[in-house]
């Protein structure tokens, strides 16, 4: 009975996508460049994005999205990667070995911090069962986490293996939910009820016409700026206004697809950029806050075959001159996604207290002042 309960809260989720409003839908316009159509993550070919989200009474808020970032078998045929640590007060898993070999062969999982270790479980069994894997005597799980103590009982590590799975399995393109949902079920942002977001943007034709997608959970401190608007000072909700309620320490795991040629030298230059769009929105990157960014190009042409008979690899990829670009989609696409994770999350009490929602109104009044909407 616990785990139908469980999956009817998933699926309510699921259907309540289409009635989250996002920045966007307020008038507000982040930056210069394009979105792509679903302007997410999936916006990139190939991305698949799945949640099972976990909560039971107050005292339990908590989940797992999972990110699938190529099609086909990721083990068999891995991904170009890189990863950035813009403060390492974290528990990201599997990072020594994409920084080793600059690839990645596992969906990437996001949870709660006690709950790194059941989720790498979780790949690992995933990535035994497929097909192809028989012979697998070795795998990379990628695990990246949040601290959501706060409105969540952390300690009683309720995320289970077949939630993982089910995020695993039912991760699919198309649109991505937002807000209180998955790993973003119990996270605090700015002071204010975070969550997960999502943005992308297409480069012009003359730059290669590439998608960026990006995918935030968000659980991080500052001074909350949006478009430049001083909002967390004019809320007076900021960091060191009251510091005994908005330390600023928290995490954010920050996730970066493109379909542009890119290797891994080239995917932490990228992944850099990513911290620069955190910064954007006032984030602060505090002593306690573990702000990772795992960047990926699932281009085709890229991939890296586990076995092979050929002794070289060549391959084609981006010059140097090329990738401004990219780095200017991937701060933009970071700062929406931020921004979305807040707009789309929810009022929620949780263990040790209630976390409000960004009110709204009173911030798309203060946009109006500074006339970032017409």
């Amino acid at each position: 009975m616990k785990q139908t309960y469980l999956f009817l809260i998933f699926v309510s989720m699921s259907l309540n996508i289409s009635a989250q409003k996002r920045l966007r839908d307020y008038g507000v316009k982040i930056g210069v460049m394009k979105t792509g159509a679903l302007n997410a993550i999936t916006d990139v070919k190939g991305v698949k994005v799945g949640h099972t989200t976990i909560q039971q009474g107050d005292s339990v808020n908590t989940g797992v999205t999972a990110i699938i970032p190529a099609e086909g078998n990721l083990f068999q045929s891995k991904v170009p990667a890189a990863i950035y640590i813009g403060n390492g007060f974290g528990k990201l898993m599997g990072i020594s070995q994409v920084k080793e070999l600059g690839n990645l062969e596992t969906p990437i999982v996001l949870t709660n911090t006690l709950s790194i270790a059941t989720a790498a479980d979780a790949i690992i069994d995933y990535s035994v069962t497929q097909k192809e894997n028989q012979n697998l005597r070795s795998v990379n799980a990628i695990v990246g986490e949040t601290n959501d103590s706060y409105l969540n009982d952390i300690v009683g590590r309720h995320v289970k293996k077949q939630h993982v799975l089910t995020a695993i399995e039912n991760a699919k393109n198309g649109v991505v939910a937002e807000g209180n949902v998955g790993a973003g079920t119990g996270t605090v942002c700015f002071g204010f009820k975070g969550g997960i977001g999502t943005a992308s943007r297409v480069l012009p034709k003359a730059s290669g016409g590439y998608t960026v997608g990006v995918l935030v959970q968000t659980n991080f401190g500052g001074v909350l700026q949006i478009d430049g608007v001083p909002v967390g000072v004019a809320l007076n909700q900021y960091f060191l206004n009251n510091q005994l309620n908005d330390p600023a320490d928290g995490s954010c795991m920050i996730v970066v697809i493109t379909d542009a040629p890119v290797t891994a030298r080239n995917l932490e230059r990228i992944a850099k950029r990513a911290m620069m769009g955190l910064a954007k929105t006032g984030g602060i990157a505090s002593n306690g806050s573990g702000d990772y960014v795992i960047a990926i190009s699932n281009a085709e042409g890229l991939r890296v075959a586990h076995d092979s008979k050929e002794k070289l690899q060549t391959v084609q990829e981006l010059r140097n001159d090329e990738v401004s670009p990219l780095f200017l989609a991937t701060i933009e696409a970071t700062e929406e996604a931020i921004l979305n994770s807040l707009f789309a999350a929810k009022t929620l009490k949780g263990k040790n207290g209630t976390i409000q929602s960004l009110p709204i109104d009173q911030t798309i009044k203060l946009l109006k002042e500074y006339k970032k909407i017409n």
